[in-house]
């Protein structure tokens, strides 16, 4: 989903860093094989997640939704030499081709698939996480919030995808569906926690990047 007119958005992705090789197979073969392919990152949105973490430079990296590993691997392209980035995802078939694509890539010793519910793997994950990418089923992501942010040092980074959900953020809260409420809730409390600033990006379907304070 895109909100730009195509002759703009297509203007930013001639002027933006193309896309790796292997991503753009990634890319490709997600459009062909995968049934929900609109739920790849992409190249503009995956060139600001590479950007970002190149930034950060973080030693642990949390992707909460994996999908088809296109945004895992924008991710790692910015960890540290011994960092590690862990993905978890409740599809096994997808996690499956994710892991193919991995292990083409620079960062397969890098990257972790953890298959199951992210709400109940979290808590066992002991480490803290520099930077956060969630992505995942929208009725959760308040509770996804809730189960990262001590996990989140100060000046950590925390990425939260599709924050405008097609522009359904804007209807009436009695004319929203679950999913669309869900998102908008979330939106409404994190721009109100103290322990986050946050600055909500127009990019595709919408990112909100909170900084740890």
């Amino acid at each position: 989903m895109n909100f730009l007119p195509k002759d703009i958005e297509n203007y930013t992705l001639k002027l933006t860093k193309n896309e790796s090789d292997l991503l753009a197979k990634l890319n490709r073969e997600t459009q062909i094989k995968m049934i929900n392919p609109r739920m790849l990152s992409g190249h503009l949105q995956g060139r600001f997640l590479s950007l970002i973490s190149q930034l950060k430079q973080p030693k642990t990296i949390l992707e909460i939704g994996t999908y088809t590993g296109y945004s895992a691997l924008c991710l790692a392209e910015g960890l540290q030499k011994e960092g590690k980035l862990i993905t978890i995802d409740i599809n096994e078939e997808t996690a499956h081709f994710a892991q193919g694509f991995f292990n083409q890539s620079d960062y397969k010793s890098q990257i972790e698939i953890i298959v199951g519910e992210a709400t109940k793997i979290i808590p066992t994950l002991p480490q803290s996480f520099d930077l956060v990418f969630i992505d995942a089923d929208k009725k959760n992501y308040l509770t996804y919030f809730d189960l990262i942010i001590d996990k989140v040092p100060s000046n950590g980074l925390i990425i939260v995808d599709n924050v405008l959900w097609k522009g359904h953020i804007l209807k009436p809260e009695e004319e929203m569906d679950a999913n669309t409420k869900s998102i908008h809730q979330f939106n409404q409390k994190v721009n109100k926690d103290p322990r986050v600033e946050n600055i909500l990006l127009p990019i595709r379907d919408g990112l909100m990047l909170l900084r740890k304070i």
